[in-house]
């Protein structure tokens, strides 16, 4: 049973080569449309939310972001359940999701030089400043920044993850399409009929495991192959015995599964020690202070916590990383050169309302404290912070967002 993935940017002509596929071959087609839209029925979650992971860049809380996690297990899932069940032609970015263990795959790329995508968008009516030259290019760094969680590659436009890589410059759709059926036709191993595409099961039990992990707050490297499923954990494990058991009350009850093992191949002299994600901690939490080693400090300590942190020294680069990668909470001092914290609380509160905002502070007084308050701050507090206390705020603040989510779902 027949895969074709197709893989393509913007105005490549990829959308009418691909209709045209699909009618010529009479398969199946799949798009990320599709998908995305599985995937968030599945999971009850926002299909925005799961469709921003195909070109969002990697964010500076990366390693405590557990919504991109989930969005992909979502997505592989939702792919998994619908390929294997007829021929098929997946296009878009989910074509990236389907590993190379399916037999019978066929992975293959689009490409244009950038006159001739400038000449596309022009003719579809979609020439202006979005589709310059140096955005295309500005998109496609963009979109490559998640290779390696799409399809474990630093580029997922890496010609050497495709059997055909078609320039459609100078090429008529009818061309490349029959370029692309003749390809199709030469790999003997398409032909042969299997009675089972073991590759499609292990992608789906592969496709199982990881949700049901990554909504335990786990992340994991997982192979599975013929029902046996292996997990791989790349960081210091503190408590091996205690996650092992953990893992495997997850993972061995689940249907078609074999048999599991477990390994940790992180280095022991690492400082990335794993940590289960807590639905209960924010992962997003930006800390605004121009005393560098005071914030660092206080960044560490929250990691160390499970609590998602990044840094920021002064009130303008606040404001950029807000516009560009937006925290759920932010604590703020109120003496900072430049732009101060109760300014900052202003613009960020009347710009992003959502965002809660500690006020943290060394300086501050009763009239401080009042006015922050009466500016829609989460809480007020004075330094030398208990970070206890900090921490039971900060579940408080995450409830409050969690709720306020729900209610408007």
């Amino acid at each position: 049973m027949t895969i074709i993935a197709v893989y393509s940017g913007r105005h490549r002509n990829a959308d009418q080569v691909v209709q045209k596929l699909h009618i010529e071959t009479g398969y199946r087609l799949i798009t990320d449309d599709i998908i995305v839209e599985k995937a968030a029925l599945a999971s009850k979650r926002p299909a925005e939310k799961i469709r921003r992971c195909f070109s969002s860049r990697a964010s500076i809380f990366n390693d405590f972001i557990h919504e991109k996690k989930l969005s992909l297990a979502s997505l592989r899932l939702a792919l998994a359940n619908e390929i294997g069940k007829e021929p098929t032609v997946v296009f878009g970015y989910t074509s990236l999701l389907i590993p190379s263990t399916v037999k019978k795959l066929v992975r293959i790329r689009l490409i244009a030089d950038m006159a001739h995508r400038t000449r596309v968008a022009e003719k579809n009516g979609k020439a202006g400043p979005d589709n310059t030259p140096m955005n295309l290019e500005k998109e496609h760094a963009k979109n490559a920044a998640w290779g390696p969680y799409l399809f474990q590659a630093d580029d997922p436009s890496s010609e050497s993850l495709f059997d055909l890589v078609l320039s459609t410059d100078g090429m008529s759709d009818d061309d490349t399409v029959e370029t692309i059926k003749r390809s199709i036709a030469a790999k003997p191993e398409l032909r042969v009929g299997w009675k089972e595409d073991y590759g499609i099961k292990d992608f789906l039990l592969a496709a199982t495991v990881e949700l049901a992990l990554c909504k335990a707050g786990h992340d994991v490297s997982i192979q599975v192959l013929n029902g046996h499923v292996l997990l791989s954990i790349n960081k210091q494990v503190l408590m091996r015995s205690r996650l092992e058991s953990e893992l495997l009350s997850i993972v061995k009850p689940l249907p078609s599964v074999r048999s599991v093992n477990i390994r940790v191949v992180g280095d022991k002299s690492s400082d990335r020690i794993y940590r289960k994600h807590s639905v209960d901690l924010p992962s997003r939490v930006l800390l605004v202070d121009d005393e560098q080693e005071f914030v660092q400090t206080l960044s560490e300590r929250l990691q160390l916590r499970g609590i998602g942190s990044a840094v920021a020294l002064d009130g303008q680069s606040a404001l950029r990383l807000v516009n560009e990668d937006p925290p759920e909470v932010m604590i703020l001092d109120l003496k900072m050169p430049g732009m101060d914290g109760m300014e900052l609380l202003k613009r960020v509160k009347s710009a992003r309302p959502e965002i809660e905002i500690f006020i943290l502070t060394g300086h501050g007084s009763q009239r401080d404290r009042d006015e922050s308050l009466a500016l829609g701050a989460f809480a007020y507090m004075q330094k030398p912070v208990d970070i206890d206390q900090l921490v039971s705020l900060l579940k408080d603040a995450h409830q409050k967002i969690q709720q306020t989510k729900s209610q408007r779902r």
